[in-house]
């Protein structure tokens, strides 16, 4: 599962910016940062937050590899 590489791609597609998905989702540059690269895992809340601002599905997040969007 890599949750972290499926919020970057998501979040890039978007054109956001890590630091405007973490001032929205009420968490710190530096924590969306370790959850990209794999290393901390967001807590349901935070997940459910991140899927809401990037209007995808929690499940989506979960997937093994990330969607490309067109």
């Amino acid at each position: 599962m890599n949750v972290g590489a499926n919020i970057k791609a998501r979040r890039e597609s978007l054109g956001y910016s890590q630091g405007y998905v973490a001032e929205e989702v009420g968490i710190s540059q530096a924590m969306l940062c370790q959850i990209e690269r794999g290393t901390k895992n967001p807590s349901l809340q935070v997940s459910a937050g991140i899927a809401k601002l990037l209007k995808c599905s929690l499940d989506s997040l979960l997937e093994d590899s990330p969607k490309q969007t067109a």
